[in-house]
Order: C-alpha cells, then structure tokens, then sequence
C-alpha cells in the first residue's frame, strides 16, 4: 500500500502509539470514540485486555484451523487460542500491542491488514472482532483485503454492532470528556449491512449468534 493511499483512506495512527498504547491497558475508565456531532461509543478497554471470556470463547470454538487476528490488540485472543493449539497470528498498527501479544506467549506481527501479510491466501480462519471491522471507515475494502488472506471455503468471524446500523464517522479517542487521539475514520456494521458487503467482497453468511452482554458476531465463508 502506498502513501499515497493511506492518506487518501485514513490513517491508522491514533491507535499507532501514544494515548491509544495506554488507554489499551488501562483496566478501567470512561474511554469512548466520539464525532462532532455527539455520537457517543464505549469502549471496552478492560476487557481487551483481560483474559478471554465466555464470548471469546464462543469465537475461537468456531476457528478452525490457522488463525489470523486482524487488530488482535493486546493479544488475548492469540493468546487463548496457541494455549488451545491453533497456530495463529495477531496483527496490530500498535507496536505496544504487538509487545503485548508477544509477552501473553502468542506470535504477533506489527503493521496495518493492507500491508503485506505473511501466508496471504492460505489462513484458515481470520477474526475481526471488538468492533475492528470499522477499521479505517470502510468494511467492504476490510472484507475484501481479508478475502485475500483466507483460502477458499475458510471463515471470517466478525463481531457486529448488536443494531441495525451502517454508520460512517470521523471520530477521535476520548478519555472522560478529552479528546486524546487525532481526528480518524470508524465504521459502526450490524449484520444487516454486513451480509450486503459480504456478498460484494466474496464471502457468504453462514452463523449468527448472540451474547448476553451486546456482542453480536457473524461468521462468513469465503466463496472460491
């Protein structure tokens, strides 16, 4: 991926380092993304950071094979999956989180989905879970750059926003009321939406299932 077109797609800095490289760890505290126009959206940060809990698990009981965790964070999920004897792979713009995932005893690789990904067109399951599927304010070119990573007839698991929602918004991260990260693209994806960009960008709908608690995730199969 050139400059040229990270510029023209957002960046993905402000999760690169800084305020985000804290706030990932912080166990508790009022850590939102936020617009100009009040749009207000929690983030779970404890829980990124935490031990898998009962709805990760549900995740990985539906990975099959070779996993590839696309914004894996602080590495739980790579981490609970290599102890279940996955091979796997966490991916993160976050040096900080790399280090993380690293140190939790799972592999992780530092840089952006769209840069290159080792193994591209043979992994076997991808995740796209804590909301990552708004990453960079566009899930049809996320699917579709995940499309290229999995083989065919593998799974995508996404965990979906529990409403009916197809938002695209320039947000920055807040801690309490301060903006503490630059202005970059999110998108918010229910399953609605999400079925409409799977089927343009090679994957097909095949599970959907809810966690008390607002998580919501779907499954999609890549299409040969």
């Amino acid at each position: 991926m050139s400059t040229s077109e990270r510029q023209l797609t957002g960046s993905p800095e402000p999760w690169s380092s800084g305020p985000y490289a804290e706030l990932m760890f912080a166990p508790v505290g009022d850590i939102t993304l936020r617009d100009s126009e009040g749009w207000i959206h929690p983030l779970d940060v404890g829980r990124w950071s935490a031990p898998a809990d009962p709805a990760d698990q549900a995740v990985m009981d539906r990975c099959a094979g070779r996993v590839l965790d696309v914004g894996c964070g602080a590495g739980r999920l790579v981490e609970a999956l290599a102890s279940r004897g996955h091979t796997v792979l966490g991916i993160d713009v976050s040096p900080a989180a790399v280090i993380s995932t690293v140190c939790r005893g799972g592999p992780a690789r530092s840089g952006s989905v769209y840069d290159p990904v080792p193994d591209e067109g043979t992994w076997d399951t991808a995740l796209l879970i804590d909301g990552n599927i708004g990453i960079e304010g566009d899930p049809l070119r996320l699917l579709r750059r995940v499309r290229e990573l999995v083989r065919a007839g593998g799974l995508v698991i996404v965990e979906a926003a529990p409403a009916d929602v197809d938002d695209r918004r320039r947000v920055r991260i807040h801690s309490g009321q301060a903006a503490v990260s630059t202005v970059f693209a999110w998108a918010s994806v229910g399953s609605r939406a999400l079925g409409r960009y799977a089927g343009l960008s090679g994957w097909s709908p095949v599970e959907e299932w809810d966690v008390p608690g607002t998580r919501h995730f779907v499954a999609l199969r890549a299409r040969a």
